[in-house]
């Protein structure tokens, strides 16, 4: 119990000078989505991965990196939502694979997330479980986002208001095909660009105009 005490009222990592200082617009951003086996930390597992870049506004399609992870786990009732099949996963890759190449983006692109802490919780786990070290990130949430700009208000949101697809139906945005991680993560980026030109659109603003939010986190080197 004291360890989570002590946890919670941590202070929370600074964020770097030279990422707030950084106009929006130039800012390297790498969205991320996970399908996994189950929203049980404490033994779900990664079942695919998505990622794509994306800078001033613009989606880098020659960035997008999918791969369905190798697991024997099981799937539970996981392949109703995301369609992947035992024979599907047979067919991926180790999850090392894939870790090794998501780590070269921690120090040069902000990470973001529509749900930050479940992404990143799982992804620190298995970097720590397979030895592979995680520089520090920072990372930004759509979801907090979101969340920050319905309550300006002071009135709670209606339930699921905060959901990738009820996000993005806001800034009408079209829908999107769920649960596949490029899919999401390809949907997350749309919608973190159409939040930022609706809360900062001059172009002169900073990644510190976004700290209000609370969407905004780091998380520190796994060597440290």
């Amino acid at each position: 119990m004291f360890k989570k005490l002590k946890k919670w009222f941590a202070p929370k990592p600074p964020i770097p000078e030279a990422w707030l200082t950084m106009p929006l617009a130039d800012i390297p951003f790498l969205c991320i989505d996970l399908e996994l086996t189950s929203l049980d930390l404490n033994d779900t597992k990664i079942l695919s991965i998505g990622w794509v870049e994306g800078q001033g506004k613009q989606i880098s399609l020659q960035s997008c990196y999918y791969q369905v992870i190798s697991t024997t786990a099981s799937l539970n009732q996981s392949p109703v939502i995301h369609g992947l099949t035992a024979d599907h996963i047979a067919q991926g890759q180790p999850l090392r694979i894939a870790l090794e190449a998501l780590r070269q983006f921690a120090s040069s692109h902000v990470w973001v997330f529509h749900c930050t802490n479940l992404d990143m919780t799982v992804l620190n786990g298995v970097f720590k479980k397979l030895n592979i070290p995680l520089p520090t990130v920072v990372t930004l949430d759509t979801l907090r986002f979101g969340l920050y700009q319905l309550t300006k208000n002071l009135r709670p949101p209606p339930p699921n208001a905060v959901v990738l697809p009820v996000c993005r139906a806001r800034y009408n945005l079209p829908a999107i095909p769920a649960h596949n991680a490029l899919d999401d993560a390809m949907a997350t980026l749309e919608l973190l660009f159409a939040q930022i030109q609706k809360f900062a659109p001059k172009n002169t603003d900073t990644l510190k105009a976004l700290v209000v939010t609370d969407a905004l986190q780091v998380f520190p080197a796994s060597t440290d």
